[in-house]
């Protein structure tokens, strides 16, 4: 081992050495060990809010996309029933391309469910049970009864389990949808109203749709909503990441009177909201790491103000500016690095275990972090990426690397004449 490396171990308090030296050693190995401590704590803080916002994006990804489509395909203005009449055609134009793995017609619009003195907006969506499941999870969401409940001409719904809560409704209790269409007449506005059976309650675990959704059979709502209903096939395809390049695609199989879109245009605002606030935090907590670099900078140039007496022997004993610059950039990249990978570690042990921390701390504090109707979740998720970590590493290492450049410059310049002169 190269004596730069043998001090510079020393003066980082990672060598017997500093364990064994006097009063000042442990000092300098103090300074040292708080500047590695605020380096992990940043790196650690890092990882462990870029893996929750991960995990919180993802879950709730997933679990939109078990009630929404994968890709939509409507014809705009059309009569529901006569799109549901071909929706086979506009099916088989769109499994010509190879990653669409499942189809289904649809007819959507909104409309007011009114219990009572209960009354709620909500988006009523017209499916086929039989062949719901090729394009969503509804039916394994079903908690008290199976989907094929909504049978034509039956007029059955299915609600979301709170905004079933919200209308104080069960199976069995009936209810009244106004549609936004109607007749005018003499007396005035006349809304069109039909009565329907609830027939089952759905639990989606995203608390939006579970409160603003239900389901009925295609039929039943192609002759409610005969207006202005939109209609069209429902698709799933193998990978969601991919569905605005097939959906791009499917323009060109689809007859041109005919749309296509995807999960992520109905969702566009809310991702690119969770993406721009995703490097917010990034930034603001990079803050940390860089306060952590600039504590491990004055450590740096204390320990070379404590060590000139050191300095200047090691220079009349023959040691070359560049070797005492090696010393201090030993010293401040075995902080950096250690620093570093200990908050990597620590940052990934809380990430993989963030599911068992934090309702511990819930329960021992009687709180609890994520309410649903607030934030659509209720427990805090985790999903730590290799390129989050990687990024992390790479940026507290150069920031730590930086750091050491100027004090080890300083004590490459120190004159040892003038050392010893004022020593």
């Amino acid at each position: 081992m190269s004596y730069e490396l043998w001090i510079g171990s020393r003066y980082a308090g990672v060598s017997r050495g500093a364990r064994r030296g006097g009063r000042r050693d442990r000092f300098v190995s103090f300074i040292a060990g708080t500047s590695m401590a605020g380096i992990a704590l940043g790196v650690a803080a890092l990882i462990v809010v870029l893996s929750v916002m991960n995990g919180f994006q993802t879950q709730v990804r997933d679990r939109m996309l078990s009630v929404l489509p994968h890709i939509e395909v409507f014809v705009p203005g059309a009569d529901p029933n006569q799109v549901l009449e071909h929706w086979e055609d506009l099916a088989a134009d769109a499994r010509q391309h190879p990653s669409v793995k499942g189809a289904a017609p649809f007819v959507s619009a909104q409309a007011m469910l009114v219990r009572g003195q209960s009354l709620s907006g909500v988006q009523l969506k017209g499916i086929d049970p039989a062949r719901e499941a090729a394009v969503s999870d509804i039916a394994e969401q079903m908690t008290d009864a199976d989907l094929d409940v909504l049978a034509p001409g039956s007029y059955a719904i299915v609600l979301g389990s709170y905004l079933a809560d919200s209308l104080g409704v069960r199976p069995g209790d009936t209810l009244l949808v106004l549609a936004p269409q109607g007749s005018v007449s003499p007396a005035g506005f006349t809304p069109r109203m039909r009565q329907f059976t609830v027939k089952g309650i759905f639990s989606s675990g995203y608390y939006e749709y579970d409160a603003s959704m239900a389901f009925i059979n295609e039929q039943d709502a192609a002759r409610v909503f005969r207006d202005n209903g939109t209609s069209g096939v429902r698709l799933r395809i193998a990978d969601m990441q991919r569905a605005p390049q097939v959906a791009q695609a499917l323009r060109e199989l689809v007859p041109p009177y005919a749309r296509v879109r995807d999960w992520t245009e109905n969702n566009r605002t809310w991702f690119a909201a969770v993406q721009t606030e995703k490097r917010m935090m990034f930034l603001i907590l990079a803050l940390i790491v860089a306060v952590a670099a600039f504590n491990l900078l004055s450590s740096l140039v204390m320990a070379v103000k404590d060590k000139q007496s050191d300095i200047a022997i090691l220079r009349t004993l023959g040691a070359t500016p560049r070797e005492i610059g090696r010393i201090f950039l030993v010293q401040g990249a075995l902080i950096g690095v250690i620093g570093t990978f200990a908050g990597v570690l620590l940052g990934m042990l809380i990430a993989f275990n963030i599911d068992v921390i934090v309702p511990f701390i819930e329960r021992l504090l009687g709180i609890q972090f994520l309410p649903q109707q607030i934030y659509f979740i209720s427990e805090l998720p985790s999903n730590p990426e290799v390129s989050d970590i990687v990024i992390v590493t790479v940026t507290s290492l150069i920031l730590s690397l930086l750091a050491t450049i100027y004090p080890s410059w300083r004590a490459s310049r120190l004159q040892p004449a003038q050392v010893l002169r004022h020593d």
